[in-house]
């Protein structure tokens, strides 16, 4: 079996309702976000926390030092967990992600976390392009309506159109349930 890792990305307090940019449905995603940590963590897998900070005092969130930068209480790191602090969407770039994965000996990965249509998709896509087969665990994951042109695309349309995309060409797509019952 691959040595896998459990990445898990900004399962911030700024997403959840009390926050600054609260997600659709992020109550639902950050507990089986748990389901599948919890699994992780009895099977001996690394997992890395995945935290953003904007790197602007006057950013709408993830305000560092702010409360709603910090990872939510349901996901917190325990022990050696390591939390990578970046300040793009691609949690690969300028972070030292990709050298703990390589040195960890990690051959495949597992994510989960915020939003879908940002971090989540950049992080798949980055990992599938370093050569990590990677698995997206699709309700584990948020977003929000997006608007375009006078359009709001509903939250559970933005999140579908992107891991459909990610199924198509980047990585397998699975429920909690679904990983869950693998392991």
């Amino acid at each position: 079996m691959s040595k896998q890792a459990l990445i898990l990305v900004d399962i911030q307090n700024d997403y959840f309702p009390t926050g600054k940019w609260p997600l659709e449905g992020v109550e639902a995603a950050a507990d089986n976000a748990v389901r599948v940590l919890q699994a992780c963590r009895r099977a001996g897998n690394l997992v890395v926390h995945i935290r953003h900070e904007a790197e602007a005092d006057d950013a709408p969130f993830f305000v560092a030092g702010s409360v709603g930068a910090q990872l939510h209480e349901k996901v917190l790191n325990q022990g050696d967990e390591v939390v990578v602090v970046k300040h793009f969407i691609n949690a690969f770039r300028e972070t030292g992600l990709k050298a703990l994965l390589d040195q960890q000996g990690v051959e495949e990965l597992v994510i989960a976390g915020s939003m879908s249509h940002m971090c989540i998709d950049g992080i798949t896509r980055a990992a599938v392009d370093y050569g990590y087969p990677t698995r997206v665990i699709h309700d584990a994951c948020a977003t929000r309506d997006l608007q375009f042109k006078g359009v709001t695309v509903p939250a559970v349309q933005v999140h579908a159109a992107f891991m459909a995309a990610l199924e198509f060409g980047y990585a397998q797509v699975l429920s909690t349930a679904d990983y869950l019952a693998a392991c």
